[in-house]
């Protein structure tokens, strides 16, 4: 299974900015690989692109994901093609969650990943393209 947030506002590389971060249904693996379109009245219904891709570890002493998520506090490393470095995610009350990147080697201020590499690391297409028919849909 994929363990499954949505960012609205996407990923942060600035330790100064903190994201929400709403935990949604975890997905099967076959959605690390889907791009398309997911029709109306149907969850997740929209255009869906995989926006990023690679493996993430817990720095230790934090147990599994699950366990740390359960203290409201989880530590992970991320070695994504656009994303990487230290992220908390953190309960932030009544909120939800907060995605926090850590101030280290791979933190950027002046880096807007969302806006600025907008296209999916599979298909190279944006959101709208998929959305205006480039992907598949999913039956």
């Amino acid at each position: 299974m994929l363990k499954s947030w949505a960012l609205p506002k996407g990923p942060s590389t600035d330790p100064a900015r903190k994201r929400l971060a709403v935990p949604v249904e975890d997905h099967d693996l076959g959605y690390a690989l889907f791009e398309g379109v997911i029709p109306e009245g149907r969850y997740g219904a929209g255009a869906v692109l995989v926006w990023d891709m690679g493996t993430y570890r817990l720095p230790g002493g934090q147990g599994s994901l699950d366990e740390a998520l359960g203290r409201g506090l989880a530590r992970v490393w991320i070695d994504g093609r656009k994303i990487r470095g230290g992220y908390s995610l953190v309960r932030a009350g009544k909120i939800g969650w907060l995605l926090i990147k850590d101030d280290d080697d791979e933190a950027d201020p002046g880096r807007d990943p969302v806006k600025d590499e907008p296209a999916s690391v599979l298909s190279g297409l944006t959101i709208e393209q998929i959305a205006a028919g480039g992907g598949r849909a999913l039956e």
